[in-house]
C-alpha cells in the first residue's frame, strides 16, 4: 500500500532495456526509521535500483512510490553514488553546500546562516573540517568519500540511498562515518537503503536485509 511516509515498490522492474530487466518482480515497503541493506554479486541491478528510486532512471514497469510520489521531491532523497559525483575542482565546502541547498527554492538560502551551518556541521561530523577550503581533487579517495557523505547529511534528506558508501575508508574512519550516518537516520526517523558487498557489515548496519538473486530481491529474515 502506498504511503506518504514509506518507500514502496510493487511489481517493480529495473534496467536499461525493457526486454532485459536486471531486477524484476520486486516488492517491498520501507518505513521511517528502517535501515535496509542490499547484498549480492556485482552487475545484477543493485545500483540500478538505487538510481531508479532516486528518480535518475525510469522504472521498466511496476509502481515506484517515494513518500507518496512516483518521483521524489528534490531534496527529500540524498544519494551517495559509488563514483561520488563530486565537483573535483571545487572546494569541500562548495560541494557540501550544494547538498545543503537541495530542496530550497529561495534565492537567498545559499547565503543564509542556516545553509552554512548545515554544511559546517556535516563536514565536521565526518572529520574533515580542516580540509574545508581544499579542492576535492587534492583529497585522497577516502576523504572524497567523506565529502560525499557530508554533502548528503547537509541536505537533511528523509531517504538516504548509499552505494558502497564505506569503500576506501580505513577501519577507524569507517566506524566513525558509519556511526554518524546511522545516528542521523535514528535521530531524524529517516529511511536508509544501502548497497553493501560486505555481508557482515551489512548485518551490523541494517535491520532488514535483502539479497539480489535469480533476477529479483529476496528478503533474508534470519541474520
Amino acid at each position: 500500500m502506498t504511503s506518504i511516509d514509506n518507500v514502496v515498490v510493487q511489481g517493480g522492474s529495473v534496467g536499461y532495456k525493457m526486454n532485459e530487466p536486471l531486477l524484476s518482480d520486486v516488492h517491498f515497503s520501507f518505513s521511517p526509521g528502517e535501515i535496509i541493506a542490499i547484498n549480492g554479486a556485482s552487475g545484477i541491478g543493485k545500483t540500478t535500483l538505487l538510481k531508479t528510486l532516486a528518480g535518475l532512471l525510469e522504472p521498466l514497469e511496476g509502481e515506484f512510490s517515494v513518500f507518496g510520489k512516483s518521483k521524489p521531491r528534490r531534496g527529500e532523497v540524498g544519494y551517495i553514488p559509488q563514483r561520488l559525483g563530486l565537483i573535483r575542482h571545487a572546494s569541500v565546502l562548495h560541494n557540501v553546500m550544494l547538498g545543503a541547498r537541495a530542496g530550497h527554492t529561495s534565492a537567498w538560502f545559499p547565503f543564509s546562516p542556516s545553509c552554512r551551518k548545515f554544511s559546517d556541521d556535516a563536514i565536521d561530523s565526518v572529520g574533515i573540517y580542516h580540509k574545508l577550503r581544499t579542492p576535492v581533487r587534492k583529497l585522497s579517495g577516502g576523504q572524497q568519500r567523506r565529502v560525499a557523505v557530508a554533502r548528503t547529511l547537509a541536505q537533511q534528506p528523509r531517504l538516504i540511498l548509499a552505494d558502497e558508501f564505506l569503500a576506501e575508508l580505513d577501519e577507524e574512519t569507517l566506524e566513525m562515518v558509519m556511526k554518524v550516518v546511522l545516528d542521523y537516520v535514528a535521530e531524524n526517523n529517516a529511511i536508509m537503503i544501502l548497497v553493501e558487498h560486505d555481508f557482515e557489515r551489512a548485518k551490523r548496519m541494517a535491520n532488514r536485509l535483502f539479497t539480489a538473486q535469480n533476477g529479483t530481491l529476496v528478503e533474508i529474515y534470519e541474520f
